[in-house]
């Protein structure tokens, strides 16, 4: 197993992240929550080892630098500047192909904004599988036709932000999608059982969508 605290260099701001590849892998999961969450939580350490167990690699990313967000604290100066957040998320995709362990590998994308919708629209020969829990696909309305990988949207049942925009969302998209509802839970899915069920509907959506070919090795 390969386990890495790597620095993914972006946009000129080296971006903090934790890769682990636990032996050969037929996918990498690059795991976000836009610009507010830190890496470290242990939500997505949760989600990290459910995929772990399912044979896929992750990478954990900030897509923030520490200055950033403190800056970003007092101003929220890139909470909705998605291009920008997902300029980043690129950059990620393209240094894990510099990687031997993950270069060509196919890559899955998990966030909890809809930079990673954008991300896959410039990426599409890279990007096999996306999930989206909770975003805002309303600000990437106009990119959602050039996204070729296939899309989860992961709501809450109880959320009452504005659960039009994920329903509108599918139907703005060329590539296949559903809408996965979570019961009973809200807007940042902190009900009991609401992690599980994400996990175990991401988990799944990659799986049935990532295709089958060579493993990629662990060997540098």
């Amino acid at each position: 197993m390969i386990s890495d605290l790597v620095l993914v260099p972006a946009s000129g701001a080296p971006l903090a992240g934790d890769l682990v590849v636990p032996g050969p892998v037929r996918s990498v999961v690059v795991i976000t929550e836009g610009s507010s969450s830190s890496r470290g939580s242990s939500r997505d350490r949760t989600l990290a080892d459910t995929f772990h167990r399912a044979g896929m690699g992750t990478l954990l990313l900030d897509l923030l630098t520490e200055l950033e967000k403190r800056a970003d604290a007092r101003a929220a100066r890139h909470l909705f500047d998605i291009p920008f957040l997902a300029q980043r998320l690129v950059d990620a995709i393209d240094w894990l192909d510099q990687r031997p362990e993950t270069a060509g590998v196919p890559v899955c994308l998990f966030g909890g904004d809809s930079s990673a919708l954008l991300a896959a629209a410039e990426r599409p020969q890279r990007v096999s599988a996306v999930v989206i829990r909770g975003g805002r696909p309303d600000l990437t309305y106009d990119a959602l036709r050039s996204v070729r990988a296939p899309v989860l949207f992961v709501v809450g049942g109880a959320d009452e932000t504005d659960p039009r925009t994920n329903q509108e969302a599918p139907g703005r998209l060329s590539a296949p999608s559903e809408i996965h509802v979570v019961r009973g839970a809200t807007h940042l899915f902190h009900e009991p059982g609401a992690l599980e069920d994400i996990s175990a509907a991401a988990r799944q959506w990659f799986a049935s969508h990532v295709e089958s070919g060579p493993r990629a090795g662990t060997g540098r």
